[in-house]
């Protein structure tokens, strides 16, 4: 489980296809996996990724074809920057909120525009999945946990707004209008809505 507090960036070693997966290799510029062991779940741009092996300088992970199929990871190329979180530990202080890595798929950026220092940011949600998210609710956002501070839900839009500390701290400060960017439903709200859309349906 994750916090969505993103630790920081990391960058792209190299991405190798296999049969059936793909081998991802970041580097270790910043000391997150001086502690690493193999089999270890690290969130990369929001997505659960397991240790598969690690040096001093790197650390690798193994991509099966649906994940890549499902998120931007598809679309990394040597040298970009990753968002990195390690997995929250118990008795630890929860700065964010409760994510698991488990990307839904991949929202469009249709505005980022620049408000003083901060950012708003306007994405569209794919397949209907709008009915998930609310006002001040939260949205796992290429493994940011960002409030939601409007909703269209007749275009199918999210409002975000982006602090420096967020710009600063993740690559979403490199993201351009068309871009594409991992998001995660919040499991609970999901469970809620399910629960109630499929009584409802019984009871109609």
């Amino acid at each position: 489980m994750y916090t969505g507090i993103v630790q920081g960036k990391e960058n792209v070693l190299s991405l190798n296809k296999k049969n059936g997966f793909s081998t991802l290799i970041v580097s270790n510029n910043n000391h997150f996996f001086d502690d690493i062991v193999i089999g270890a779940s690290i969130a990369v741009d929001g997505t659960c990724l397991t240790v598969t092996q690690f040096s001093e300088d790197s650390v690798s992970f193994d991509i099966s074809d649906f994940t890549a199929d499902t998120t931007t990871l598809k679309f990394l190329s040597v040298g970009d920057a990753v968002n990195v979180e390690r997995s929250h530990q118990m008795y630890k202080e929860n700065g964010g909120h409760s994510l698991y890595g488990h990307i839904e798929g991949m929202a469009e950026v249709v505005e980022f525009t620049a408000a003083g220092e901060t950012y708003r940011l306007v994405i569209k949600i794919p397949q209907g999945n709008i009915n998930y998210f609310f006002l001040k609710g939260f949205i796992g956002l290429h493994g940011c946990s960002l409030t939601i501070n409007g909703i269209d839900e007749e275009n199918q839009t999210i409002v975000l707004n982006l602090i420096p500390e967020t710009l600063r701290m993740t690559n979403l400060s490199n993201i351009k209008v068309g871009d594409f960017l991992n998001y995660e439903i919040d499991q609970t709200t999901r469970t809620i809505v399910d629960t109630l859309s499929r009584t409802l349906s019984r009871t109609a």
